[in-house]
């Protein structure tokens, strides 16, 4: 019997909780995955915070909080909640606990496994890289609020230029390789030096765009940016 397929997928938490909680995304992002495993395929789902991360730090802030590090935490925790809401979708078929510590060995057999934030300094990206890397899987998806890379912020400027096809080194230097927190890069510049260093295939898109991705599952032309 062949061997599925293991993908992973970085839900950004922008498309999990944008404002609340998207339910609506959240069942046709259910249905593409079940329909997807039907086929042969598993995945690992790696979830971000959101607008619910920024809602408890901004409160942590005003009420007097200015330990960065405990902000940080506030941020990590609110990525396990969104994990334990994306596993309870899935029932039987999802591992039976949300992976917060990706170096730890995991005893995968189902066919989900959900991961969330680890520790200060390591965005959920590299979690999802080095659970890739366990795994052996060489295809990542990260979903986000943005359909494509672009060589400059384009709601800044008009002139930004965008990426459809970037080989690593390319990618490289549009993001750099140093972790600054804050910084609004399309995938971690951490995560991009391990993936780079592991050969993968990273594609960058839409995450509300559920028919996108399901072309990109099936082989077929998708609007995205695809890293390898």
């Amino acid at each position: 019997m062949a061997k599925k397929e293991v993908i992973v997928i970085s839900l950004g938490g922008s498309i999990i909780a944008p404002d609340n909680i998207d339910v609506s995304f959240l069942k046709k992002f259910k249905k593409l995955i079940q329909s997807e495993i039907k086929k042969g395929k598993r995945f690992i789902l790696i979830t971000g915070g959101g607008k619910t991360c920024r809602r408890y730090q901004e409160a942590s802030k005003k009420t007097g909080n200015k330990d960065a590090n405990s902000l940080d935490w506030i941020g990590i925790k609110s990525t396990w909640l969104n994990a334990e809401v994306v596993k309870g979708m899935f029932g039987e078929q999802a591992h039976p606990e949300v992976i917060i510590d990706p170096s730890k060995k995991i005893n995968f057999k189902k066919d989900v496994l959900v991961g969330a934030g680890w520790k200060p300094g390591w965005s959920t990206d590299y979690d999802a890289v080095l659970l890739a890397k366990q795994f052996k899987a060489t295809r990542l998806i990260n979903l986000s609020n943005i359909e494509y890379v672009y060589d400059k912020d384009p709601r800044k400027y008009k002139n930004a230029k965008r990426y459809e096809d970037l080989s690593w080194n390319d990618f490289i230097g549009i993001v750099g390789t140093k972790w600054v927190p804050g910084k609004n890069a399309p995938f971690d510049p951490v995560a991009t030096k391990l993936a780079s260093k592991l050969k993968m295939e990273v594609v960058i898109m839409k995450g509300s765009n559920i028919r996108n991705i399901k072309k990109y599952l099936s082989g077929k032309t998708f609007k995205g940016t695809l890293i390898k």
